[in-house]
Order: C-alpha cells, then sequence, then structure tokens
C-alpha cells in the first residue's frame, strides 16, 4: 500500500468545473480512470497499482471524476449532461497536451473509457478494466442499482451488497446528491462501435465479478484483446496486486 498521499493537481474542463487529477512516473503517459464512488487514490494508489504501472516506466495520470474525490461535486443537473464524464476526458488529455497515450479505467472508468473510444479518441493501447459486456451497452440496469442505493442511505441489512456499497461510500466521503446527477450522465455504447476499437485492449477482471456482465464477452467482441482474470469479485480485486501488475505487463509488453 502506498505510503503516502500524491497531491492533486487541477484543471478546468470544457464547461470550466475543476477537476483534480494526480501523477506518478515519468516516462509513456497512461491515463487511468477510476470507478463510481471511488477516486483515484483509492482506486489507483492506496494498493500500489499506480507504483507498479510506473516501476515499468509510464508516467500515470490519474484523474478524480467528476462529483468524486478533489474534483468539484456540483449540485446543479445542468452540470451533469449525457456523456459529461467522456467529455471531462477530452478535456484532461487537451489540457496535459497528450497525443500519444494509453488509456484506461476500472468500472465506470472503464465505461467513461469506451465512451472516449467511441467518441474518436486515439491512444495506442487500452485497458478495460472490472468491467462487462452489459454494463457497456445496458447502463440502465447498473446505473438503477446505484440509483437505488443513493436514495435510501441508511435503510440497507448488514452484509447486503447495497450495505457494503454505501459503506465505501463513506469510506471515499461522497456527496450522494451529486452522485446522483452522474446516473443521468450515462450513455449505453452500441456492439457495433466496441467492435470498431482496433487498439491492442487489455481486459482485465476479477474472476468472481459480474456485477456488470461478462468480461469474457467484450474481449471476445474486440478486435486485439488479451483477457486476464484476476483474483476477487468487483470490489475485492481492486485490493489485490494481481490487478496493478496486470495492466502494468500488458503496457510494458504490447
Amino acid at each position: 500500500m502506498a505510503k503516502s498521499p500524491i497531491e492533486p493537481q487541477f484543471f478546468e474542463s470544457f464547461d470550466g468545473t475543476r477537476l483534480a487529477f494526480r501523477e506518478l512516473g515519468e516516462g509513456r503517459p497512461v491515463v487511468l480512470i477510476h470507478g463510481f464512488f471511488s477516486n483515484a487514490s483509492t482506486n489507483w494508489v492506496r494498493y500500489g497499482h499506480a507504483a507498479a504501472v510506473a516501476a515499468k516506466g509510464f508516467r500515470v495520470i490519474m484523474p478524480d471524476l467528476r462529483a468524486h474525490g478533489d474534483s468539484a461535486k456540483p449540485h446543479d443537473a445542468a452540470a451533469y449532461p449525457p456523456d459529461v464524464l467522456m467529455q471531462d476526458g477530452f478535456a484532461l488529455i487537451a489540457h496535459l497536451g497528450l497525443t500519444d497515450y494509453d488509456l484506461g479505467g476500472y468500472s465506470l472508468g472503464a465505461r467513461t473509457t469506451a465512451r472516449m473510444m467511441a467518441s474518436g479518441a486515439t491512444p495506442r493501447r487500452v485497458v478495460i478494466a472490472g468491467m462487462g459486456l452489459s454494463g457497456l451497452t445496458d447502463t440502465a440496469g447498473r446505473g438503477g442499482h446505484f440509483r437505488k442505493i443513493l436514495s435510501n442511505l441508511g435503510s440497507f441489512a448488514q452484509g447486503t451488497p447495497e450495505w457494503l456499497a454505501e459503506a465505501f461510500l463513506k469510506t471515499t466521503g461522497g456527496d450522494p446528491v451529486a452522485l446522483l446527477h452522474i446516473l443521468d450522465t450515462f450513455v449505453d455504447t452500441p456492439i457495433a462501435a466496441l467492435r470498431a476499437i482496433e487498439q491492442r485492449t487489455l481486459v482485465v477482471a476479477g474472476k468472481d465479478d459480474d456485477d456488470n456482465g461478462s468480461h469474457a464477452e467484450v474481449a471476445a467482441l474486440l478486435p486485439d484483446a488479451v483477457l486476464v482474470e484476476t483474483p476477487g469479485g468487483h470490489m475485492s480485486a481492486v485490493t489485490k496486486p494481481e490487478l496493478g501488475h496486470a495492466i502494468a505487463e500488458f503496457l510494458a509488453a504490447a
């Protein structure tokens, strides 16, 4: 686990919203986007994943998504148009002047990566982590799950998936109002758009992770994909070093 925090840097997105990002390492840029309820530090830094990638000679760039971490958390619904996370991703790439880079994410970060790819992003390599096919093509289902949680906080029986998600939300200091608005930004990615991703892609997920459908089906759709299963389920896979090692080895070898 990381022993010290990485201080955030800030930039203004396309609409003036102040967003945070963190960097670790030097070398070829790779942008890694965290999951829902999480942030850059929790998803990538805390359990050593960013360090594992940086050790292979990469500059790891980790944004805090809008409504997460150190980024702004506006309560105005107008700040959450459809596909706003995709637009924020392009704004970060433009802010940093990235032209030759790799791109990936975990869970919502993987969905955001897919949306960026469908909207013209041109990374050299792609990482789709912790995300199955239905989570990309039918976002309403997973969105409904989180809407139920955020709208009924404090009502779930201990040990249930909803209770565990709420407990994680508390550890990250999430803002329920802002996070509810994030659910309104989800846009489905058509299968044809996934099949059009020509870049070498790592599809990696916990072997017990079926929260967003089948990750194997995602790999089967992509023209040039490597499928890796690591220990754990959707939440626990992030806490295990195998996730970071899989990403690092893929980027270093591809």
